[in-house]
């Protein structure tokens, strides 16, 4: 058995891998940096009816452990719902797209800005006038979800990138599957992850980071840059070098790549 890919691996990716570039090989010095949506849940109709399959706890539980604490979650949600959706774990976590962010030693850090009385009511306004549409206020963030009504797409784009104009830098709209974003300006995941690998325990290993959406481009980009392994999920365009299909087969690479740790434990 070759104790690089642990005989099993080869084959595991290329069941699950889907781009002309292989999954890489697993390596014991990886920081791994986690979207949620669409990456390690598969994508609901609404944010709060997402199912978290119990393996999945079990297998980032572990991965903690394992990999030296060098796991975290980099996503839209707030780290509260993070903290919900895969309690009992309280992993290092971005949340909304970087303004929020607990730190591996569990220092919380916030972004105080606060969607504007102008951005809220504005939106508040085009969900009363389409009942179909679903504002996702987050705090840091708003979220304007539309997969109910998809044919209101360009109306909230238009709205959103208008608000976004008129906040005089303020904010940055963001684009996600059937959703669209207001988020404060400058941050995202990629500056999301590039504070987490100047500091322990992610300094000094070779980040990973799996996406799904528009939003997680921003991370593709700084991985590559850094020289680390990045993952798209499912068949949308996208800078990343690998790809695997879908959600679940993240949760299969990741158990795996759990088990093959625990061979060096």
């Amino acid at each position: 058995m070759n104790r690089r890919t642990g005989g099993r691996v080869p084959r595991l990716h290329e069941e699950i891998a889907t781009g002309a570039a292989p999954l890489p090989g697993f390596a014991r010095n990886w920081a791994l940096f986690l979207d949620v949506d669409g990456t390690l849940l598969d994508l609901a109709e609404h944010p709060h009816s997402v199912h978290v399959e119990p393996g999945l706890v079990e297998a980032l539980g572990r991965l903690q452990g394992l990999n030296g604490g060098a796991v975290a979650l980099i996503s839209g949600r707030s780290i509260g719902d993070l903290d919900r959706l895969f309690a009992p774990l309280h992993l290092a976590a971005a949340g909304q797209h970087g303004a929020e962010c607990r730190r591996a030693n569990h220092a919380i850090e916030l972004d105080r800005s606060k969607a504007s009385a102008l951005a809220r009511n504005a939106l508040a306004n085009l969900a009363r006038r389409h009942p179909d549409l679903l504002l996702e206020d987050k705090g840091a963030t708003l979220a304007m979800h539309f997969r109910h009504a998809p044919q209101l797409e360009t109306l909230v784009e238009a709205t959103l990138a208008r608000i976004a104009r008129e906040s005089a830098g303020e904010w940055t709209l963001q684009a996600g599957k059937m959703v669209r974003e207001l988020v404060p300006h400058g941050r995202n995941k990629g500056g999301a992850i590039a504070a987490f690998v100047r500091e322990l325990p992610f300094a000094g290993r070779v980040p990973v980071f799996i996406g799904d959406d528009d939003t997680d481009e921003h991370g593709f980009a700084l991985v590559r840059r850094l020289g680390g392994h990045t993952i798209k999920v499912g068949p949308e365009p996208s800078v990343a070098q690998c790809r695997i299909a879908d959600a679940p087969g993240v949760r299969i690479w990741l158990g795996a790549y759990a088990d093959w740790l625990e061979r060096f434990a």
